[in-house]
C-alpha cells in the first residue's frame, strides 16, 4: 500500500514518495488517504491534489486513475492548499507551518513559520500569499519567507479569499468577516454574523458567498452587506466554491450533501448523494465540467457538473472490513468514527490512533502516533466514563489541543451503547 511504502521512506523528519507511485487497485478504486480529505487543489492537466487529516498530500492523475506522487512534511493534519501563480503548490497544517512545493520536487522549497498555532486557511493573488490561523491573525508572506500581520480576528480564522480584483476577505469562527484590499492600503469593511463562517467564494459582479454553520449561504456585496440568503438542509456548511466559468456554485457540509446551484437563478439544480458525509472540500476542474469532492470517506471523487452523475475516473479507498457486531447500536454510532479510527492493532495508518486496547490507556500515549503537546499534558485515562464524557461535552472542551473534529452525542443512550460496544470489541 502507499502508506506502508511511505513509512519506510522517513528521512530527517521529511517523508516523500518519488514519482510515479503505484497505488493499490481494488473493486472500490484506489487506496489513498488514511483519514478524511480536508482540502483539494487543481493543478490542471488532469492533476488534482488532496490533503488530509492524516498529514498526507497526494497528487492524483485523475485521467489515469492513479497516485502520481505522495508527499509528507507536515507532522499533523493538513488544513489548506492553494496554487500560486508560478504553479507552486502551498500547503498549511496544524503544525503551524506553511510549505511551498514546486514542480518535480519531493521536499518543500520553502518552509514558512510565523503563526503561533495551526494554520487553517490560505489564499494567493497578485503575487502575494496570505495565511490565516487559529491565532486569529492574517499574515502576508513575501519573498525570503518574511511575513507581516495584516490584521487579526478575535477567534480562529476559518477562511481567506484573495481575488484578482484586489479584494481580500477573511472570516472566523465567531462570525466576523473582514474585507480590505490585497494591497497594503485600502478601505476596510466588516460584518458580524451570529454564526461561524466556514468558507468564502467570489461571485460575478464583485459579490461573495459565505458558507455558514447555520446551514445558510449568505451573499454579500462589495461592502459586506447581506443581499441574499440561500438555506440548505441539515445544518453546518463546511465549504463553497464557484466554477471558473462563473455559472455554477457547489456547497456541502457536515450533513448537507453536495449541492449544485445555478449562479444566474440562484436555484438549486441538483444534489449529489454519493459522497460520504461530512464533506470538507470541493473544487471545480479548470474547464468547469467536473466537480471534485473529498471528505470523511477518504475518497477523491469526480462528478459531471451538467448531470450530477459520478465520472468513471472517481478515486476511492478500498472498502473497510465490516464492523464487529454490526447490528449493535454501538456499532451504528461508531460508523461516523471509521474514517479516522481503526479497532485492531494493525490499524496504525489512519488519521487518528487505533482504538485497540483503548480502555485503561492514558491519553496521548499510543506508540507510533504523533500527539500534540497539549494532549500529552492532560490527566485523562480512557474508560467508559471518560469516553462518554468526551462525546457529552465535545472534544474541543474535554481534550483541548486535539485535531479531532468537533462532535457530540447528545443522546445518553447512544453514548452508553458506544462505550459498551467499544469495551468489548477493542479488548486485546
Amino acid at each position: 500500500m502507499i502508506l506502508a511504502l511511505l513509512r519506510m521512506m522517513i528521512f530527517a523528519g521529511i517523508l516523500a514518495c518519488v514519482s510515479p507511485v503505484a497505488a493499490q487497485v481494488s473493486d472500490a478504486g484506489l487506496r489513498g488517504h488514511g483519514g478524511p480529505i480536508r482540502a483539494i487543489a487543481v493543478l490542471g492537466g488532469g492533476r488534482v491534489v488532496t490533503a488530509g487529516f492524516d498529514g498526507a498530500i497526494i497528487i492524483w492523475d485523475v485521467n489515469a486513475g492513479r497516485a502520481e506522487r505522495v508527499l509528507r512534511f507536515h507532522d499533523s493534519a493538513v488544513n489548506a492548499l492553494v496554487v500560486r501563480a508560478d504553479g507552486c503548490l502551498v500547503s498549511a497544517g496544524d503544525d503551524a507551518k506553511i510549505a511551498v512545493w514546486c514542480e518535480g520536487e519531493n521536499t518543500p522549497r520553502e518552509i514558512l513559520t510565523g503563526h503561533s498555532g495551526p494554520v487553517s486557511a490560505l489564499a494567493a493573488a497578485s503575487g502575494k500569499l496570505f495565511g490565516g490561523g487559529f491565532d486569529g491573525s492574517i499574515r502576508l508572506w513575501t519573498t525570503g519567507g518574511k511575513s507581516s500581520t495584516r490584521y487579526s480576528h478575535q477567534a480562529p480564522v476559518t477562511s481567506i479569499f484573495a481575488g484578482s480584483s484586489g479584494a481580500l476577505l477573511s472570516a472566523s469562527q465567531d462570525g466576523s468577516v473582514v474585507m480590505n484590499s490585497v494591497g497594503e492600503t485600502g478601505r476596510t469593511h466588516t460584518l458580524k454574523l451570529p454564526t461561524s463562517v466556514n468558507s468564502i467564494a467570489a461571485l460575478p459582479g464583485n459579490h461573495f458567498l459565505l458558507a455558514c454553520a447555520d446551514g445558510r449561504l449568505r451573499e454579500v456585496d462589495d461592502q459586506l452587506k447581506v443581499v441574499r440568503e440561500i438555506e440548505l438542509p441539515d445544518g453546518p456548511l463546511t465549504t463553497v466554491v464557484i466554477s471558473p466559468d462563473g455559472k455554477s456554485i457547489a456547497a456541502a457540509g457536515m450533513r448537507t450533501p453536495v449541492t449544485l446551484i445555478d449562479v444566474a437563478s440562484r436555484e438549486v439544480k441538483s444534489r449529489i448523494l454519493g459522497p460520504g458525509l461530512p464533506i470538507w472540500a470541493l473544487a471545480f476542474s479548470q474547464d468547469s465540467r467536473e466537480l471534485y469532492t473529498g471528505g470523511a470517506d477518504r475518497a477523491l471523487r469526480s462528478f459531471d457538473v451538467a448531470t450530477g452523475n459520478a465520472n468513471g475516473n472517481s478515486i476511492a479507498p478500498a472498502s473497510r472490513t465490516e464492523l464487529p457486531e454490526p447490528k449493535d447500536r454501538g456499532a451504528q454510532v461508531f460508523r461516523a468514527c471509521l474514517a479516522c479510527h481503526g479497532l485492531t492493532a494493525a490499524d496504525t495508518n489512519l488519521a487518528g490512533p487505533t482504538l485497540y486496547g483503548i480502555m485503561g490507556r492514558r491519553i496521548a500515549s499510543m506508540p507510533g502516533y504523533t500527539f500534540s503537546e497539549l494532549l500529552k499534558k492532560l490527566d485523562i485515562v480512557w474508560t467508559p466514563e471518560t469516553i462518554a464524557k468526551l462525546f457529552e461535552v465535545g472534544p474541543t472542551v474535554y481534550t483541548p489541543g486535539t485535531k479531532m473534529p468537533e462532535q457530540r452525542l447528545t443522546d445518553p443512550e447512544d453514548r452508553q451503547a458506544l462505550v459498551e460496544w467499544l469495551s468489548r470489541v477493542t479488548k486485546p
